[in-house]
């Protein structure tokens, strides 16, 4: 394990981008977390709403959602054209509900760029790489001025998990922390749907990931 739990990627080549997505295929404990997302996006939402996902990757989250949520529409955001390229071969069943951009979501102005006002944004295990608090921060304020009252935000990402005695990677911090971010940036409701592949004596950089809801 490395002395710091995390990792460091090279999104915008494509051999590297391939290999990630087939090292990070859903697995059964992956799964889950995809499912607690649909569920609450399925009580919670409009059966037409529109949903943005930041950090779309390789569209495995937006395949699942789009197959089970038919009516809805999708938009998926990525600061790299290799994944987009592969969520759009993935996704290409799905092409006349979907659209994709490439952004970065924080130096462009995506959340005023949408195609529609979104119903609900989703993200898994993409916003830790932005750097830190601060960032994830900016991007939670960006998500609050974009959804209208009642609309969800479900993060899923890599946490720092309580009890460890590791160093871990600025982006990866406390569920806790993460909840007290989704407060400061206006959210009226906010919570910890649960915590999968909990690890806290030998963690890889795949171990620890929460889904954290915000309800504007």
């Amino acid at each position: 394990m490395s002395e710091v739990v995390g990792a460091t990627h090279q999104f915008h080549d494509a051999e590297y981008a391939e290999d990630w997505s087939q090292r990070f295929t859903p697995t059964p404990e992956r799964l889950h977390l995809f499912e607690t997302i649909l569920q609450q996006l399925q009580s919670a939402i409009p059966a037409d709403g529109h949903v943005v996902e930041l950090g779309i990757g390789p569209a495995y989250l937006a395949e699942y959602l789009l197959a089970r949520l038919p009516s809805i529409s999708y938009e998926g955001v990525d600061f790299s054209q290799p994944m987009l390229g592969q969520a759009a071969s993935r996704l290409d069943r799905f092409a006349a509900r979907l659209q994709l951009k490439q952004a970065d979501l924080l130096l462009d102005r995506w959340s005023s760029d949408l195609s529609r006002p979104p119903a609900a944004i989703v993200s898994t295990w993409a916003l830790h790489d932005l750097g830190g608090q601060a960032q994830t921060a900016q991007v939670y304020q960006a998500c609050a001025s974009a959804l209208p009252r009642g609309g969800l935000l479900l993060n899923g990402d890599f946490v720092r998990p309580d009890g460890t005695l590791l160093p871990f990677e600025p982006g990866r911090f406390e569920v806790g922390r993460h909840l007290e971010l989704l407060q400061r940036a206006g959210f009226s409701q906010v919570s910890s749907l649960g915590l999968w592949e909990k690890e806290i004596e030998a963690p890889t950089a795949s171990h620890n990931y929460a889904c954290l809801l915000a309800i504007a």
